[in-house]
């Protein structure tokens, strides 16, 4: 696709005088569909790695698949699909990124979280609904200024490249088999792994505390298909530094502190977190045992006690810099959208790709966000009516901040990078200190702020999405307000599928609640970092009591980290995440590096490198992966299936015969293999 030159008019590939389907039935079912799946595998994605993925392109891919070859869909069509079902993947990340804080606040009355009677399936909804309904909401009044203005300065990769997808669809390029290849080939291996468990999930190792060399360390990794595409996807630079972090934490800093710190002080200090009911009694994740006064797991006591915090002083820290970098395209944006502003009242619009949704529906839809926070009882408020105004009020004003910088973040350096984690950072901190300055202080403000970091986080995420679906309609000629619309479909109806997959991944499975964990999120399957980070700071904040001295250790490594010249969100997410996370990443990382290595056209940059062999396979992997662990997750919170899953799995066989050991290198054999099967792929050409 030719870049026009900024003296000529821009032509979209369906012209503006030309009137074919768009906003039908079957569009919206189809891209509703896609929503749902992919705003689930999402949440689970999210959950367990701190990190998510443009569905854009794969849902593309799948609208060109089955819907021009099955249901006869125009390109139009086909674009209504996409921006419909790729609400559901931006609406999960900024719900999964904050609300399950909810369960990780102060403890109440009976010992639990103060924010756990509002994580809840229906407060879950109404948060999604209104947060995603808010980005776009904001984003109506930016489009002329941001995707039409400034469309030579800002080129929305993910954007560019969907539209490319789809006008590859129209003429015939078959690109879908290849991403279609490794969604079924993930759920394959993800069914023989977690079903059938011939194949290990987590191989590990891990030293004595007695070691002269290195005591207490370990080296895991949770060898997913998933992780494996996710590496590939974000390159050897992103999940190096990534596993840089895991690595400092694991192989550095736990050896270090069980070689100086006793076990029975850690212990205190789990204590104080919550993590044990006392020192004299045993349990807890890691095993005490206070007869002899050891950890069973001395490593994941050591992280819990101590790496999990300074890594939320590492993530607060490195999302404060990414913001500050980008201090410059906020002043800057906030200029461009009070311009557009006062254009949209002067301009007529007459062209069918020039008509957005009126400035009305952006003035009576906050109106109503507002009207709808105040009178609804999920909502939480310990200010009576007048709370709830306040929360209104800031979730207007942060929201048209961040979906503002947002959009134009997103716009250079795509979705993926977009520093959500450092907007919601600011708006906590920001709704923080308004409320410190109103006496608003204590725990049972606790979940009002949640909220408000929530909704933000939701918005400006779902802005980012949005404003590359924009990009692409744009691109390919769509009608604006038509996309407008099925963003607002496509944020109800998947808003419907984030919070009942939330509830599921939470339901403790039995062998964590034969250790004692009643929420599968926040343990080591579902560890979810951004949301217990939200939570630490809020705590921290609103009751004076932060353990600065391990956060300000993770504020250092930031700031270190950046003087370095490398980015310190991302090496943040590696300290904070456990190493069985990123080194499988990093794992993914390797094969493409390896691939472009070996490709004789490296020094040429492709235009649309998301659309090589590699990366819609990886994009497969990613979502069969994902969607496999979904549905197991949901087959193992029934008791009676669950016992019909531990029936069939080999796993005690082959270990008893074979020894641990074996069973764990049959696991690495696998996952090499994998990402062999992915480096061919890779090396392949793709007709588009």
């Amino acid at each position: 696709m030719d870049s026009p030159s900024s003296k000529q008019e821009f032509k979209p590939y369906i012209p503006a005088n030309k009137i074919i389907d768009e906003f039908t039935f079957k569009a919206l079912f189809f891209g509703s569909i896609c929503g749902i799946i992919f705003g689930a595998s999402t949440v689970y994605l999210a959950l367990k790695a701190g990190l998510t993925v443009s569905a854009s392109i794969p849902i593309s891919v799948i609208a060109i698949f089955i819907g021009k070859k099955l249901f006869k869909t125009t390109i139009l069509e086909n674009n209504i699909i996409q921006t419909t079902g790729s609400a559901g993947e931006t609406i999960a990340g900024g719900v999964v990124f904050t609300l399950p804080g909810f369960l990780f606040l102060s403890a109440g009355l009976g010992g639990t979280s103060i924010g756990t009677p509002y994580f809840t399936y229906i407060t879950i909804f109404i948060l999604s609904v209104l947060g995603g309904t808010l980005g776009t909401l904001f984003m109506i009044p930016l489009r002329k200024s941001l995707i039409v203005g400034e469309h030579e300065t800002l080129p929305y990769p993910e954007g560019t490249a969907c539209a490319s997808v789809l006008i590859a669809g129209e003429k015939g390029g078959d690109i879908a088999k290849t991403a279609f290849a490794g969604v079924f080939f993930a759920m394959i291996y993800a069914f023989i792994q977690q079903v059938l468990h011939i194949i290990a999930l987590t191989p590990t190792w891990v030293s004595e505390k007695t070691n002269r060399f290195l005591p207490s360390a370990t080296i895991n990794a949770d060898i997913t298909p998933e992780y494996m595409g996710l590496g590939y996807i974000i390159g050897p630079r992103i999940s190096g530094i990534l596993c840089a972090g895991g690595v400092l934490a694991w192989m550095g800093i736990i050896p270090l502190i069980s070689t100086l710190v006793p076990e029975s002080t850690i212990a205190l200090q789990l204590v104080k977190l919550g993590y044990l009911k006392s020192l004299h009694i045993a349990g807890g994740t890691a095993g005490w045992n206070p007869a002899v006064g050891h950890f069973q797991d001395l490593p994941k006591a050591i992280y819990q006690a101590y790496i999990r915090q300074i890594g939320a002083g590492t993530v607060a820290a490195g999302g404060f810099i990414s913001l500050i970098k980008t201090m410059p395209t906020l002043v800057s944006s906030l200029k461009e959208s009070i311009g557009s502003l006062k254009k949209v009242a002067v301009e007529k619009t007459v062209l069918r790709t020039d008509q957005d949704l009126s400035f009305k529906t952006v003035i009576i839809g906050s109106i109503l966000l507002i009207v709808l926070m105040v009178i609804l009882p999920q909502i939480p408020s310990h200010g009576g009516i007048l709370g709830k105004i306040l929360l209104g009020i800031l979730v207007i004003v942060f929201g048209f901040l961040f979906v503002t910088v947002s959009s134009r973040i997103v716009g250079i350096i795509g979705t993926s990078s977009n520093p959500i984690s450092g907007m919601t950072i600011a708006t906590v901190m920001g709704t923080c200190l308004i409320f410190i300055a109103l006496g608003m202080v204590g725990k049972l403000y606790e979940p009002m702020v949640l909220v408000v970091g929530g909704m933000i986080c939701i918005a400006a995420a779902n802005a980012g999405g949005t404003s590359q679906d924009l990009k692409t309609g744009y691109l390919v000629g769509a009608t604006p307000k038509y996309q407008q619309l099925a963003l607002f479909i496509g944020a109800i109806v998947s808003s419907l599928v984030i919070g009942l997959t939330l509830q599921i991944l939470d339901h403790p499975t039995r062998a964590m609640l034969q250790k004692g964990i009643l929420h599968g999120i926040g343990s080591e399957t579902y560890p979810a970092p951004q949301g217990t980070l939200m939570a630490t700071l809020i705590k921290g904040f609103l009751s004076f009591n932060l353990d600065w001295q391990y956060v300000l250790v993770g504020v250092i490594l930031a700031i270190t980290m950046e003087l370095c010249a490398i980015n310190a969100l991302n090496f943040a997410i590696g300290v904070y995440l456990p190493l069985s996370t990123t080194l499988p990443i990093f794992g993914g990382g390797l094969i493409k590096a390896f691939a472009e290595r070996k490709n004789p056209q490296k020094e040429k940059k492709m235009e649309n490198d998301d659309l090589s062999s590699g990366s819609l396979y990886a994009t497969g992997l990613i979502a069969g992966g994902a969607l496999a662990g979904v549905i197991i997750a949901f087959l193992m919170a029934n008791d009676s299936i669950n016992d019909i899953l531990e029936r069939i799995s080999f796993k005690a066989f082959l270990t008893q015969h074979l020894g641990l050991p074996i069973y764990s290198l049959i696991g690495l054999i696998s996952f090499i293999g994998m990402g062999i099967i992915l480096y061919i792929q890779a090396r392949k050409k793709i007709e588009i």
